[in-house]
């Protein structure tokens, strides 16, 4: 704005404005740039002059457009699972803390939106929500080996030991996926979600107890603890008839396929324990033990030491029933095999030295002695009523067979071992033809 009336002390110009683009107004010559007087503090009102946005400098940084999304993808997360206020913030705090990491900063939306059930997985852990990882991979859309592998990245970047969550905790979280309520199947197939989630546990309690839970992933074995709990709790035809896929398709639930195995698993427990209630007089099969489940999990701790006791009786039996083996048994094994003139040859005429032992290390084990070297009670799983699954079925090793040392390629070949080999009449005619014609050679 203009100032008549005034002129500048510098360059005795009149051309003076108001410059009020700061919180204290002042009087400046345009053509020198001089201040001809300065605003009184006093003067001012309080707070100083409004000064609009546009015309500051100040720049506040506004969370991007992806943030934004995530934390609204985090909070609606929040009100599908139900969790309270504070895992809601907690998991807020955890997911700008993650976003602005260079680990997640530039990284596809899909991971991003991973990250957010991640954080919500993290905060129920820390505040013992039960919360499985499958019910966030469900909910995210994602594999749960990306969820898997997001989640140990997030524990590793905060820094946060979350601490493991037990099957029979989240057993309940589960049942609840299971649509079986009368308001969705009929009378004869519905179950309320209270006596099933109890019915459950216990025999998630009792796969734990007899090594089944051990080292496998928890919704299969949940899964098939479920479709046991369901039969056995009213076992009508109806019900034992209905194979885990219909079950499956029933509850509208996706069936996992490592859960049929898993079914095999409890019901080969149960029919351990089943044959050791006094009062079943019928033999139990895993075709009728669904039947004593209800009885098998009442008493299934005083039933689990009568069964073992009455293992290790067996096995005791069987080590006594056992002949030892006689000399005159071994002789005739000697005699009976192909090599038995050889062996009769072979005599040594002087005693072992000690450096024979180092030699023999070199050459290869006969087959006699291979089996005589092998530990006949490696595999304690056999021996055992209950024992975990990888001692039960261990995985072959590969036995590094030793190289023969002496071996070229030049050895002579005798004509029994070509006889062997030779197998067609039109083969046997070559090899005499050959034969033939070498030896005139050699005689020309």
């Amino acid at each position: 704005m203009f100032r008549s009336g005034l002129s500048c002390p510098g360059c005795g110009s009149s051309n003076i404005v108001d410059d009020d683009l700061y919180s204290q107004a002042q009087l400046v010559c345009v053509d020198c740039g001089s201040v001809v007087s300065e605003g009184s503090l006093a003067d001012e009102p309080a707070g100083g002059a409004v000064v609009s946005y546009n015309r500051t400098t100040a720049v506040a940084k506004k969370p991007c457009m992806n943030l934004i999304q995530g934390v609204q993808r985090l909070k609606a997360l929040c009100r599908i699972l139900r969790v309270n206020s504070e895992i809601e913030d907690l998991s807020e705090k955890y997911y700008k803390q993650a976003y602005q990491h260079a680990t997640f900063i530039n990284v596809s939306l899909q991971k991003k939106e991973t990250l957010a059930g991640c954080c919500v997985l993290l905060s129920c852990r820390l505040r013992n929500w039960p919360i499985t990882m499958g019910t966030i991979s469900c909910l995210v859309d994602a594999d749960p080996n990306v969820v898997g592998a997001i989640y140990k990245e997030v524990l590793k970047i905060l820094s946060i030991e979350a601490p493991t969550v037990n099957v029979t905790d989240v057993m309940e979280a589960h049942s609840q996926e299971y649509k079986i309520s009368s308001l969705n199947v009929p009378e004869e197939l519905a179950e309320s979600t209270k006596d099933l989630t109890k019915r459950a546990v216990a025999l998630v309690e009792l796969a734990a107890d007899s090594w089944i839970v051990t080292g496998r992933r928890p919704v299969p074995i949940m899964m098939a603890a479920m479709y046991l709990a369901w039969q056995s709790l009213k076992p009508n035809k109806h019900r034992l008839q209905l194979s885990l896929e219909k079950f499956c398709q029933i509850a509208q639930v996706k069936k996992h396929r490592v859960a049929l195995t898993r079914i095999a698993e409890m019901k080969q427990v149960l029919c351990k324990l089943g044959k050791e209630i006094p009062w079943v007089r019928e033999a139990v099969t895993p075709d009728n033990v669904v039947r004593q489940v209800e009885d098998i999990l009442q008493h299934r701790y005083a039933l689990m030491r009568r069964a073992m006791r009455a293992h290790e009786d067996t096995l005791q039996a069987e080590s006594q029933a056992e002949p030892p083996t006689a000399p005159s048994q071994i002789t005739e094994h000697v005699e009976q095999t192909p090599n038995a003139a050889s062996v009769e040859q072979y005599k040594p005429d002087r005693a072992e030295q000690p450096g024979d032992e180092e030699a023999n290390q070199g050459r290869a084990p006969e087959h006699g002695e291979a089996e005589e070297s092998q530990d006949p009670e490696s595999n304690w799983g056999k021996r055992v009523l209950f024992a975990p699954p990888c001692v039960i079925h261990p995985k072959r090793r590969r036995v590094e067979q030793p190289e023969l040392q002496d071996v070229n390629g030049d050895e002579e070949i005798s004509d029994s071992e070509i006889d062997s080999y030779i197998r067609t009449p039109r083969e046997a005619r070559e090899f005499a033809l050959t034969q033939k014609v070498l030896s005139d050679k050699e005689k020309s």
